[in-house]
């Protein structure tokens, strides 16, 4: 019976390079896969699934009125599919997630997901969150902090590396970027950033 599993991990654990290694050991076999990724995401390339060591592939994109079940369905009138695997899982919709069950419940395709669990505040993703919820099998892909302990939180950081506490989920292509941390160098960072931000000269009390 065909599987819905979520592989997810904090920043810089090798999420991407780990679903380019399974799409590689199925093709290696014979067998046919279909590669999903955020249609906004083009840090590699619109519909390129790249990861930070060089490796890369072509990938359909989906958006949040993209019906993943329906799009495979009309894949399968084409050629025969073994595998579906979606990079960046955490940027899916619930009705995304649902989806992917259906496909794996219904049509028998296994249905891997890559993805982060937490945003830069801590909070599950929507996608992350759903997949928690319905996933056959959830997989920790382990992250490093700077301490050597077990990363497990994305911290955002500006152009000076000063922690950031605040601004939208996702940001593609800004300035900022992502250290993973585990929990509490993370919290230490955040507070670290706060206390450098308060006024010098606080009335006494």
């Amino acid at each position: 019976m065909a599987k819905l599993y979520f592989y997810y991990a904090a920043m810089n654990a090798g999420k991407s390079t780990t679903l380019l290694q399974a799409d590689y050991n199925y093709r290696e076999r014979g067998m046919e896969t279909m590669l999903w990724t955020a249609g906004f995401d083009d840090r590699s390339g619109s519909g390129t699934i790249g990861s930070r060591i060089a490796l890369s592939a072509p990938a359909a994109t989906y958006g949040d009125d993209t019906d993943l079940f329906v799009a495979v369905g009309e894949e399968v009138k084409q050629r025969k599919l073994d595998c579906l695997l979606v990079d960046e899982a955490q940027f899916l919709t619930r009705d995304h997630v649902l989806q992917l069950c259906r496909i794996a419940d219904e049509i028998g395709i296994p249905v891997l997901c890559y993805g982060l669990r937490t945003d830069f505040r801590g909070e599950l993703f929507p996608g992350s969150a759903a997949l928690f919820a319905l996933a056959d099998a959830l997989i920790e892909l382990k992250a490093v902090c700077e301490c050597g302990r077990k990363a497990m939180m994305n911290l955002r950081v500006d152009g000076e590396g000063h922690a950031v506490a605040a601004g939208a989920q996702t940001e593609i292509g800004g300035n900022d970027r992502y250290i993973a941390l585990c929990r509490r160098h993370f919290f230490e960072r955040l507070r670290e950033s706060e206390a450098s931000q308060l006024p010098l000269d606080l009335p006494r009390r």
